[in-house]
């Protein structure tokens, strides 16, 4: 196969958010925290090497990160009508973890919402709804297995803190409605740029996450939460290839994932 035809030209940009301590979370989760354990001198070598390392703690659900279907239960059932207790154990789940998320290496459809209303940031609190998705979805076609990815414009507010979690003025995202839009389109996951897919409403916070529902345990969809997309919003492609592959934790409800789209080059067709 002959590569240079696949890649010439082509772009790749990088949607995750970088981590670091401080950085805009859900509260739900432990925070992220990064220190030098070792720092150069503290233990040199004979011949006069020194190394540095660190020492990382963080959620499953920190950062831009893969939610896995062990992720949300509903009424006392996982996806598939699986019992908890039946699947969890001193590792964690020993089905429908993280690690059993096979990497997604595939076609994307971006749907930005926010440009269907001509702006670059949804507004805080805004319920994305299939009337949305539809028009954003003109023209292109999202086939069966496809990743689909929602923008609101989100990310440009990543720097401020408490605003981009939303708690007191709320986040844009999906309600319940689009969500069963988005897994009637049957694709192999979906992700977006908030750090929960759902439609948060001012003062709600994580109150209830029907979207979660309906993905997770309905439908069987993985989600990619806190996606960096402004810079692929402003380029205007519409559909590329995704590479996907969290880190493979065995057990975890979730995990840090580092995406990456791979835009065609130029002269090149984006889709179709």
């Amino acid at each position: 196969m002959d590569l240079s035809r696949v890649f010439d030209g082509a772009r790749v940009l990088d949607l995750a958010q970088p981590m670091r301590r401080g950085m805009p979370q859900s509260p739900s989760h432990p925070p992220f925290r990064m220190a030098l354990e070792r720092r150069h001198g503290d233990l040199v070598r004979p011949d006069g090497g020194s190394a540095a390392n660190e020492v990382i703690v963080t959620g499953g659900h920190v950062g831009t990160h893969v939610d896995a279907l062990a992720h949300v239960s509903q009424d006392g059932l996982l996806h598939g009508g699986l019992r908890p207790e039946d699947v969890t154990g001193h590792e964690g789940f020993a089905e429908l973890g993280i690690d059993r998320f096979p990497p997604f290496v595939g076609r994307c459809v971006l749907l930005d919402v926010a440009a269907v209303h001509g702006v670059p940031v949804l507004p805080a609190g805004y319920e994305v709804t299939p009337g949305d998705l539809e028009r954003a979805a003109a023209g292109l076609a999202i086939r069966p297995g496809d990743a689909l990815l929602v923008g609101t414009g989100w990310s440009r507010r990543w720097a401020e803190g408490e605003a981009f979690v939303g708690h007191a003025d709320g986040v844009p995202g999906p309600g319940e409605a689009a969500g069963r839009w988005l897994a009637g389109r049957r694709p192999r996951v979906v992700g977006g740029e908030t750090i929960a897919f759902e439609h948060l409403a001012p003062g709600r916070g994580h109150a209830t996450l029907p979207v979660h529902r309906v993905l997770l345990v309905e439908s069987g969809v993985n989600i990619v939460e806190t996606m960096r997309l402004d810079a692929l919003l402003d380029t205007g492609v519409r559909e590329f290839a995704l590479v996907l592959n969290p880190l493979p934790i065995v057990g975890a409800t979730g995990a840090p994932v580092r995406p990456l789209a791979v835009l065609p080059g130029e002269g090149r067709p984006s889709g179709g």
